[in-house]
């Protein structure tokens, strides 16, 4: 498998490492075959899959290759590397642009996103995340003036799609997909592992996670629900899943602290400003192939604060029963409310 040998992806990775301790609960083999596991940092974040059931050396070759189709992936959504398709559009000052026909899905699925939440959740929005560096090691807030003339520039409707290509109404506004790429990735990459053959795997992009198949003996995959703020080392309870997606978005995830004052990574489109929420985290479980749509959907929810939040899955529940739509919802009082279709398993 192919590794990034530099002291960065050495660090980053050792940072990250925990974050599949968090989500998935280890699993025992499957049958005579030990289960075959490989890791690499794109998308900001660690990405692990995990195959079951197969020869050792014919899961190493398909993991790699879905690893390639992640970078693949990462090079023409991101939003700071220079060149790729977003980039490309972010640049064009208002012109049309001829994108990967995946990046013309992904920016149509947020636009969805952008009109089920009322803009809550818009991917037009690059220029004010552009102006919080929640990664750097001293992160300041932006200043009003800064902030507003950003936020001028946000609004999802002027984003326009015609099959592959782009055109951005306002010639100062810039997409940024960070909100859904993870899960848009997830289900490509589970996509790519059913064509190759695998009917066990799971797939975790930095807590998108998506369970293909069930264990060998039958018995569904035990994903870990993190409590907030413990760094990824406890969990609230788990999910039984098979053949399902599970995606946490969490106040918690990125942030830091100013004047006595936490700021946090989900920001609000209207103000440019951390969203001012009653929730710390939203956790959306649906159907396999769904990780992008319930990427939305829970930051969706983080926005809309827990009565919203109640109301936009149940909205969502009723437009598509086909998804199988669940959700957990941990508020700054660190009480739990699900949905009536989900068992939020007791720690062990």
């Amino acid at each position: 498998m192919r590794m990034k040998n530099t002291t960065q992806r050495r660090l980053e990775k050792l940072l990250l490492g925990l974050v599949l301790l968090a989500f998935i609960i280890p699993q025992a083999g499957c049958g005579d075959k030990e289960p075959v596991s490989g890791s690499d940092v794109y998308l900001d974040t660690q990405c692990d899959i995990t195959v079951y059931g197969m020869r050792q050396s014919q899961a190493e070759e398909i993991i790699t290759g879905a690893f390639e189709e992640i970078e693949r992936y990462d090079a023409l959504m991101s939003r700071t590397v220079q060149g790729s398709d977003v980039d490309r559009v972010n640049r064009a000052s208002g012109d049309m642009v001829i994108v990967d026909s995946s990046v013309a899905e992904a920016i149509a699925a947020g636009l969805e996103a952008g009109a089920y939440s009322g803009g809550d959740f818009d991917i037009s929005i690059g220029r004010v995340t552009a102006l919080w560096d929640f990664k750097s090691a001293d992160p300041e807030v932006p200043s009003e003036e800064e902030l507003a003339d950003a936020v001028a520039t946000v609004n999802y409707k002027d984003v326009s799609v015609h099959g592959n290509e782009i055109t951005m109404k306002n010639p100062d506004a810039e997409l940024d997909l960070g909100g859904i790429a993870k899960g848009f990735v997830a289900d490509k990459t589970a996509d790519y592992l059913k064509q190759q053959g695998v009917g066990s795997a799971i797939v975790n992009l930095g807590g998108n996670v998506v369970a293909i198949g069930t264990k060998e003996e039958g018995e569904p995959f035990v994903i870990g629900i993190e409590r907030p703020y413990s760094d990824r080392t406890e969990i609230v309870g788990s999910v039984s899943v098979s053949d399902q997606t599970v995606v946490t978005s969490g106040i918690y995830e990125r942030n830091f602290e100013q004047d006595d004052i936490l700021y946090h990574h989900i920001l609000d489109p209207r103000t440019g400003y951390p969203v001012d929420t009653d929730l710390e985290s939203v956790t959306i479980v649906a159907s396999i192939g769904n990780s992008c749509f319930c990427d939305g959907l829970s930051t969706s929810c983080l926005m809309a604060g827990l009565d919203g939040a109640k109301k936009l899955v149940a909205k969502m529940q009723k437009k598509y029963p086909e998804r199988h739509i669940e959700a957990i919802f941990i508020d700054k009082d660190d009480s739990i409310s699900m949905t009536d279709g989900i068992t939020l398993n007791p720690v062990q």
